[in-house]
């Protein structure tokens, strides 16, 4: 009879040597493949694109901003007043907003003047609550007035900006 069929393990060490074999190798082999694979550069068309929108998605939806309540009260422009509390609704021309800069929408409303501006921004107008939703801790009638008026320039009129109050506001608590 002849050997040719035979089993090629015969003794119970090298039973043992592939067991081990059997099991080490491929982790061997994986283990290196996972070095390889990371080992390469990631630099590729779209990468810092496809890295931005993931930015973007894990964005929070709100952001806490601490003041110090012993600071000095900043007065804010009329272009930061009207992106923090304005931009919402007139950047797109929400809920009926007039649009920010488009001339035939504000035209009107510029035509009845700045007083009229002033009564419909501190007691609200159509879908547009008072003081745009501002709080007035935050938000002073002198800032609000500096963001009429620069809203109002901005679609082509000719308003004067507003004269600064005597006394800074109380710092905000």
């Amino acid at each position: 009879m002849s050997n040719e069929h035979g089993s090629l393990i015969k003794s119970p060490k090298q039973l043992i040597i592939m067991v081990f074999a059997s099991f080490f190798v491929p982790l061997i082999i994986i283990l290196l493949l996972m070095v390889y694979v990371n080992s390469g550069q990631r630099d590729g068309a779209g990468t810092a694109d496809a890295a931005k929108s993931a930015e973007q998605l894990i964005k929070p939806v709100a952001q806490l901003n601490f003041k110090d309540a012993s600071a000095p009260r900043e007065i804010q422009s009329g272009e930061q007043v009207y992106k923090a509390v304005c931009s919402s609704c007139h950047g797109t021309g929400a809920a009926g907003a007039p649009k920010f800069g488009d001339a035939s929408t504000w035209a009107p409303r510029i035509g009845k003047g700045y007083a009229s501006l002033m009564t419909s921004v501190l007691k609200g107008k159509g879908a547009m609550p008072a003081r745009g939703g501002s709080n007035p801790a935050e938000i002073s009638d002198y800032e609000l007035s500096r963001a009429v008026v620069y809203m109002a320039n901005s679609a082509g009129g000719k308003l004067s900006e507003p004269k600064a109050p005597a006394t800074p506001g109380p710092a905000v608590k």
